[in-house]
């Protein structure tokens, strides 16, 4: 049984807070050691841990950002009761909302403290100097706050500290030589902030130090380091180097030999550093290698021009596992050698660059090559040519990840079963044409199909409906033109079990919106901006696992009811928008099982009563009920939750 003064300090932490997430459900019964997040010692039954981090799930596919998957987090501020537990020596509240106040100074009294997470929380402010305080503490991150000021000196007095993360805030000021001190560090992050001067060389004292990132947000070369300072080559331990935003470092060939001597260093990343064609190829492979254990190089943001930069590189480091180089102004073919010599290359980002597309020859032996990025290129050729070249060697067979959007790649949608391990292929904001063939077919482990943003016409081939491992489909923003239900038809292969996300908006898809049930995938469907038209049947359901949809600006007609929807237990967006002869008429007492985070019902028929069920939405970021036929008064309970979520 937890002690009783404890129990009543987490109470007061709790009533501080905004749950709305039910993060602190089980915080009602007797024994607050049973509560979630809370772990208590069994000797003394005080709390000794207290985990109550947010969680936001970024959905990512294949190199792309495609929404948020999940999120669960509090808002409000960090009650001062938690001084009442002197013996915790675990705190983790990150990811969560602290808008617009700073880190409690009263945290710095917690001295058994042994971890803190404070990060991802949007705390303003400076840094507490009490910090210094906690002498026991080993983890310390507050990274990707709002952090203002310098890195207080008070820190140097954190002995124990094996891991600091102050990155992403805004930080000014020196580095502090005293970081120097932390001797039992292994884990510095001060990247992304707005540090200037030099990198103190005391840095080269953290004789355990593995992971090392520093550097800004801009390229204005105020961070820098000091020619002739070696304190890199102590760093033996060192996996892990990040440098970001380093302008002079194109001035020291010294330092990079140091970097090349780190004989553990298996990641390293020169971001936007201005590192140029003649600063490296003057590094002669005779008299330069990197460490063989690199497997990761990342020099994205530089000035390099000549693909000779790849040959390079093959000379270098040919263990390389992931290589990007996107964002410079690279063009022309390289030999054949670099496809020979990189036989352990999985991840090549190219984006952003000029290249060709007989450039992309030079990339078809690489027979390890999973992941190759060229978007924003020169690309201009036609498509069954740029996919021929990338064919003519065995990246046929390896390639699973290919992204070839933002060119000017013409043409129309050839056979892609060549490609047989291609599991994402992206191909929106191209100048693609034409139908897409009926007898196409799509690899078999197919998953991402992007065409969007491009001028494709015609339909949806039945092959696609065949595709039994396709997750998501993008074919928006086209000029598609079959019936809709045509459309579901010719999906209603094997790809309906395995669908997740269909975009079809910015089309011209015309006819009625048909029972979308044999789709159990389906979590977001956007049909927004086409020709849909006619009554939405009175006895379909939406699906229970939907999650976003987007059906506005069409012709739709007919009454919506709680029916519709009352299996959506998921649904967080809901767009229906310029449907003006559609109409919502949802039971007085209505509680949706859902709770929206965005809410687009503009031009729709609302009214003429203030819609009740809306009461019960307390998450939404945006609403529009505009032109919707509300002709009575607006409640007071809706001008209160608006300025809340303000």
């Amino acid at each position: 049984m937890c002690i009783q003064t404890e129990r009543e300090a987490l109470l007061q932490f709790k009533a501080a807070l905004l749950d709305d997430y039910g993060m602190l459900s089980s915080w009602t019964t007797s024994d607050c050691c049973q509560w979630q997040g809370i772990r208590c010692s069994n000797l003394t039954a005080h709390v000794l841990m207290l985990d109550l981090h947010g969680q936001v799930n970024y959905s990512y596919a294949f190199n792309r950002f495609t929404g948020f998957a999940s999120e669960r987090y509090m808002r409000g501020e960090i009650h001062k009761s938690l001084m009442e537990l002197q013996q915790l020596n675990y705190l983790n509240l990150s990811w969560n909302s602290f808008s617009n106040i700073g880190i409690p100074e009263f945290l710095g009294s917690l001295s058994n403290l042994r971890y803190l997470d404070l990060s991802d929380c949007y705390f303003g402010g400076k840094i507490p100097t009490q910090f210094g305080s906690l002498s026991h503490l080993k983890y310390l991150n507050l990274a990707r706050n709002s952090l203002e000021g310098s890195i207080p000196r008070q820190l140097e007095n954190l002995s124990q500290l094996q891991h600091l993360d102050l990155g992403g805030n805004s930080l000014e000021g020196n580095i502090p030589s005293q970081i120097g001190n932390l001797s039992q560090l292994q884990h510095l992050d001060l990247r992304y902030n707005s540090f200037e001067g030099s990198i103190p060389s005391q840095l080269g004292n953290l004789s355990n130090l593995q992971k090392l990132y520093l550097g800004r947000y801009n390229d204005d070369g105020a961070l820098k380091i000091d020619d002739g300072d070696h304190w890199l080559s102590n760093l033996i331990s060192l996996t892990h180097l990040s440098f970001h935003s380093i302008s002079n470092l194109n001035t020291s060939h010294s330092f990079l030999h140091m970097i090349a001597k780190l004989p553990k260093l298996r990641e390293l990343s020169l971001i936007h550093c201005s590192l140029s064609d003649h600063f490296i190829l003057s590094l002669r492979p005779s008299k330069f290698n990197f460490s063989s254990s690199l497997s990761t190089l990342d020099l994205s943001g530089n000035t390099f021009t000549s693909s000779m930069i790849l040959q390079w590189l093959s000379n270098v480091t040919s263990n390389l596992v992931e290589l990007d180089l996107s964002h410079n102004l690279l063009e022309g073919s390289t030999s054949n050698h670099f496809g020979r010599v990189m036989n352990s290359l999985e991840h090549l980002d190219l984006s952003y660059n000029i290249f060709k597309a007989e450039d992309l020859k030079s990339f078809a032996n690489i027979y390890t090559l999973h992941s190759l990025y060229m978007p924003e290129n020169h690309l201009t050729e036609d498509l069954p040519s740029i996919l021929y070249n990338l064919s003519s060697g065995c990246v046929r067979h390896s390639l699973q990840d290919l992204d070839l959007s933002h060119n000017q790649i013409t043409g129309s949608l050839p056979d892609l079963s060549v490609f047989s391990s291609l599991k994402s292929l992206f191909l929106d904001e191209n100048q693609l044409s034409g139908n897409i063939p009926e007898d196409i077919s799509l690899p078999f482990h197919l998953e991402f199909l992007s065409i969007g943003s491009n001028s494709l016409e015609g339909g949806i081939p039945k092959s696609f409906g065949n595709a039994c491992a396709l997750r998501s489909l993008d074919m928006s923003d086209n000029s598609f033109s079959e019936e809709f239900p045509m459309t579901i038809h010719h999906l209603s292969g094997c790809a309906r079990y395995s669908l997740e996300r269909l975009y079809l908006g910015m089309n011209q898809i015309n006819g009625t919106l048909p029972d979308l049930s044999i789709f159990s995938s389906l979590r977001k469907l956007y049909l927004d901006g086409n020709k849909l038209n006619g009554e939405i049947p009175k006895d379909i359901k939406f699906q229970t696992q939907l999650e976003e949809l987007d059906m506005q600006s069409n012709s739709l007609t007919g009454v919506l009811t709680d029916y519709h929807f009352a299996d959506m237990s998921k649904l967080d967006f809901f767009e229906l928008s310029n449907n003006s002869l559609l109409v919502l008429a949802f039971s007085p007492n209505w509680v949706p099982p859902f709770q929206l985070k965005h809410i687009r019902l503009g031009s729709c028929k609302l009214g003429p009563v203030f819609p009740k069920w809306l009461e019960t939405q307390n998450q939404f970021e945006d609403i529009d009920i505009s032109n919707a036929g509300i002709a009575y008064m607006v409640p007071k309970w809706f001008w209160a939750n608006l300025a809340f979520r303000e």
